[in-house]
């Protein structure tokens, strides 16, 4: 028998007003390409199904970004609330759009990942059949981060500015870590962004 390949969905969380950097952080160049253009790409290789960039934040100023004619986008209104909306407009997208056995939760400001580590997160899932794949950087594991459908309930219920690691923290005995050292590297602060030039 054939063995069916899970479905998996990106969610591409794009929604902030980078207020700590001054100006969005989703449209600095990095290598010739903005950092949002540079998550899509990624996610865009990788052996996933479906993504969705979830905006909120000026969304008309970000578009310019990237090419919103063929990429799928939502635009979060209570963006301002904090991460855990965001994830879940982005959940609420994917599953309108047809059945998603599990997701990947990216950054848009993590301009070291590729479309091998997402498919590393894809197959440790395969290999481990634990049902949430971290990334491991800085000695703490964060996005992106690969959770099963049985998490899903769980996303719905993070508030305000809980994310991904909430999750991740509650359920060790379920999680399988990848190793990914420049996950460290993000873009929140002018300091930051003077260290990725």
């Amino acid at each position: 028998m054939k063995k069916t390949k899970l479905k998996t969905g990106i969610i591409i969380l794009a929604a902030g007003s980078s207020s700590r950097l001054g100006q969005p952080k989703q449209l600095i160049q990095f290598k010739g390409k903005c950092l949002l253009q540079n998550a899509i790409e990624a996610a865009q290789r990788s052996k996933s199904d479906h993504l969705v960039v979830v905006l909120g934040f000026n969304p008309e100023l970000i578009k310019t970004g990237f090419d919103s004619g063929t990429v799928p986008y939502v635009v979060n209104n209570n963006w301002s609330n904090g991460m855990a909306s965001s994830i879940q407009t982005g959940l609420n997208f994917l599953l309108s759009k047809g059945e998603l056995d599990q997701v990947v939760l990216m950054l848009c400001d993590q301009p070291h990942v590729t479309s091998s580590l997402i498919d590393q997160l894809i197959e440790k899932k395969e290999e481990s059949k634990k049902g949430i794949i971290a990334s491991y950087y800085s000695g703490t594991l964060g996005v992106p981060a690969l959770f099963e459908k049985k998490y899903f309930p769980k996303l719905f219920e993070l508030e305000g500015a809980e994310g991904a690691r909430k999750i991740i923290a509650q359920n060790p005995e379920d999680l399988a870590p990848i190793q990914f050292s420049l996950g460290e590297i993000d873009v929140d602060t002018a300091e930051d962004l003077e260290k990725l030039k």
